[in-house]
């Protein structure tokens, strides 16, 4: 039977009498026709589904196989409407979610990796509105102090704690570039504090291989320079700095040395004799240490030359080299 909309003709062996004219058999005809084309068409859809292997089901330009879990030859389920926007959608998640452990970043390396340093930035800026809370005693071993104390500021009103936070923010980018570790004691997201004995502890605790408290000094005008200050020794209490005393002179030389020549500043003007070193026993930070520890006054506050230096920041950012500079070279790197 032909479908190219032509006329049917008489089929040889038909039932039907032939001594009617094949007009009158017409009806009959093509109610035959009607009843086998579907019959007919479907089985050549069918025929061609199965021999192209259902690529009718896939938008154009599609692979057999979308996605992580399709496997070629499977047999296609659903609408291709739905087949294809399925698949649309795997591959969009796909490469719009990256795995955990492709987006994560990967952990700093340096010729220090495995090395922990622990950042002391002084004060804190709320301190100025918890006079109570750090005038608080603690033991120090030879003695008792207070907490903490509200720190210093420039005559214009900077704060010694913002610029040993800004500072100490500073270093440890410095030294996290080089695979170190770094601890900060607080990074202003506590309302006063910590205590003394409490940035002591943090140190012990850490393990560190080195720990610098930052801070600025704040005496009379044309006193000029930093200093740094090493621990005495001292057993008294729960003071015990016998075993940390010559690394942290040796640790102080460094920061000292590299901190002038990354500034250009000078040892302070009004002690340790030109030398930027100074040694005491009053300080409850290096007294209950035991890791090798010192502080650094990078300036002075009070005096305009010095004030104009520390607000800059140029300068705080040469001075965190500086200080992480001898770091480094403490620690061997």
């Amino acid at each position: 039977m032909r479908y190219d909309g032509s006329s049917p003709t008489p089929e040889s062996g038909s039932s039907v009498s032939p001594d009617r004219p094949w007009y009158a058999r017409r009806s009959t005809l093509v109610v035959a026709a009607a009843a086998v084309a579907p019959a007919c068409l479907a089985g050549w859809l069918l025929t061609q589904v199965l021999a192209s292997g259902g690529a009718e089901e896939r938008p154009a330009g599609a692979s057999a196989a979308s996605g992580p879990d399709a496997k070629p030859g499977a047999p296609a389920t659903g609408s291709p409407s739905a087949s294809a926007s399925t698949s649309a959608s795997v591959s969009a998640s796909a490469s719009a979610s990256p795995s955990p452990a492709a987006s994560a970043p990967a952990p700093a390396k340096g010729p220090l990796t495995g090395r922990t340093v622990v950042i002391d930035p002084g004060h804190n800026t709320g301190n100025f509105k918890h006079g109570t809370e750090i005038n608080k005693q603690v033991d120090i071993g030879t003695n008792r102090k207070e907490c903490d104390t509200t720190g210093t500021t420039t005559n214009s009103g900077y704060m010694e704690a913002e610029f040993t936070l800004d500072v100490s923010l500073r270093v440890k980018a410095v030294l996290e570039a080089q695979g170190v570790k770094v601890v900060l004691t607080h990074q202003a997201d506590r309302p006063w504090g910590p205590c003394i004995d409490e940035r002591a502890r943090i140190g012990n605790e850490a393990a560190a291989d080195a720990v610098v408290s930052v801070h600025a000094d704040g005496v009379s005008a044309g006193s000029r320079g930093f200093h740094v200050i090493l621990p005495a020794t001292v057993k008294a209490g729960g003071a015990d700095t016998a075993k940390i005393v010559g690394p942290s002179r040796e640790l102080g030389e460094r920061i000292a040395g590299n901190f002038a020549r990354t500034t250009g500043s000078a040892p302070a003007n009004y002690l340790g004799g030109g030398t930027g070193l100074v040694v005491r026993d009053d300080l409850g930070g290096l007294n209950l240490s035991t890791r090798p520890k010192v502080f650094i006054e990078c300036g002075n506050m009070r005096d305009a030359k010095d004030a104009a230096q520390l607000t800059s920041p140029e300068w705080r950012q040469k001075a965190a080299q500086g200080i992480a500079n001898g770091i480094v070279g403490f620690l061997g790197g």
